[in-house]
C-alpha cells in the first residue's frame, strides 16, 4: 500500500527562498526519488514556510530509506540553517 510522509519546513528570517528551492530543487528532490520515492511535492505555505509531500511505494521503502533520510536532513540544516518544523505520515487509505 502507497506511503506518503509530509514535513513541514523553516527558513530563518532574510533567506532567499529562491535559492532555497533551486538547492531543493537540484540536490533534495533528486535524492528523494533515487531512494525509492515515487513522488515529492513541496508547497510554500508561507514567505519562509514549506511543506513537503513524499509518496513511496509503501512503508517498507520508506524505512529502508529512513537513516539515508535523516543524514539528508541533517546536511539540510547545516548548509542552509533551514530547519524541519513537523512530520506526519502514514499509508494512503482513500485516493481520487
Amino acid at each position: 500500500m502507497r506511503y506518503v510522509t509530509i514535513t513541514t519546513w523553516e527558513m530563518p528570517q532574510g533567506t532567499d527562498f529562491n535559492i532555497v528551492m533551486q538547492s531543493m530543487r537540484d540536490k533534495r528532490l533528486p535524492a528523494l526519488k533515487a531512494l525509492g520515492a515515487n513522488r515529492v511535492t513541496v508547497i510554500r505555505t508561507t514567505d519562509r514556510t514549506v511543506a513537503a509531500m513524499t509518496e513511496w511505494p509503501d512503508k517498507a521503502t520508506r524505512d529502508a530509506a529512513e537513516l539515508k533520510i535523516d543524514e539528508v536532513r541533517r546536511s539540510v540544516h547545516s548548509e542552509d540553517q533551514t530547519r524541519m518544523t513537523g512530520e506526519m505520515k502514514g499509508e494512503i487509505v482513500a485516493d481520487i
